[in-house]
């Protein structure tokens, strides 16, 4: 049976990526608003309240006013904000990062897509620590580097603009980047952890590392065990790889970074085994933005999880 869905906020870089990976599916009807209906608000709560699914592509002030308007008990949603990524009422949606969570977004009305840098760091983390094999109440420390497309339209437009010369920007100067708190709630940590993000000249794609000093650490797992239970938790997962190589090369981020809706997850150990390394490699829009929505939208609807990935 076909399921309609509403995109709200259709207009935007992460809005566009999911419209153009439904467009071709058979399982799925969109409603549209034209221009001039795109902000009437009778004719945007008539379409919250039809479809059997929303998806909310908007700022967070605008994602809140779409769910109260939202009051048919039908509809479910999937929400792309930050609004409420720590909100115990929501199913947080990234489905492999912990036992039972694909299970919980399957039957939830309300999941929250995770932020792109927490997918990494979350994906490291969190079954790291659930498994103890690191310590919840560690201080980590997080360094990731993001395409630009991951700041929105005002971002591209100064990347590709008037700021064209702009190589590296680092932010999140004032050390209250908004998501720290979700990074510190989903991995369980007793410290929210010092996050340093940046972008790079680069439209898409991200790498996401936390560093460890194992030797300082108490109780922590050596790499083997690290990289051994990562590969366990992930073990079957058609998204996430955990790479067996214990020191590639180099990690390359390419300034035309190809579409991607994979997580690939490294552990990378100094030669003495005192030092680690964990490295996230993904895509800030796919499986940090539409890939994650998708996939959470084919959960909840029953279908094949990796239906409109992009997984090459």
């Amino acid at each position: 049976m076909t399921k309609s869905i509403f995109i709200d906020g259709a207009a935007g870089t992460t809005g566009l990526e999911i419209a153009d990976r439904l467009a071709g599916r058979a399982e799925f009807s969109l409603i549209s608003l034209d221009d001039a209906k795109r902000k009437d608000m009778a004719a945007k709560r008539e379409a919250l309240n039809d479809a059997d699914f929303v998806i909310l592509c908007l700022p967070d002030d605008a994602a809140k006013e779409a769910v109260a308007m939202t009051t048919s008990a039908a509809t479910r949603i999937i929400d792309a904000s930050t609004a409420y990524r720590i909100d115990p009422d929501w199913a947080y949606g990234f489905a492999e990062y912990r036992t039972g969570q694909r299970e919980r977004i399957a039957s939830a009305r309300l999941v929250s897509n995770p932020g792109c840098y927490p997918t990494g760091f979350l994906g490291l983390i969190a079954p790291l620590v659930a498994a103890g094999l690191l310590p919840a109440d560690w201080p980590y420390t997080v360094n990731a580097v993001s395409g630009y497309s991951g700041g929105g339209k005002a971002l591209i437009q100064r990347f590709e603009g008037d700021g064209a010369d702009i190589g590296y920007r680092s932010y999140g100067l004032d050390l209250a980047h908004k998501h720290v708190p979700e990074m510190q709630m989903h991995a369980g940590l007793a410290h929210a952890p010092l996050f340093a993000p940046a972008v790079v000249r680069a439209f898409r794609g991200m790498i996401v590392e936390v560093p460890l000093p194992l030797s300082a650490m108490a109780g922590a797992g050596n790499a083997d065990a690290l990289r051994a239970a990562l590969a366990a938790h992930y073990a079957g997962s058609p998204v996430v790889e955990v790479h067996s190589e214990a020191a590639p090369s180099e990690l390359l981020m390419h300034a035309d970074q190809a579409p991607s809706d994979r997580l690939d997850l490294y552990v990378l150990a100094s030669p003495d085994g005192s030092q680690v390394r964990l490295l996230a490699m993904l895509d800030n829009l796919g499986k940090g933005a539409s890939g994650a929505a998708v996939q959470n939208l084919n959960i909840m609807a029953g279908l094949d999880e990796t239906a409109g990935l992009w997984l090459l």
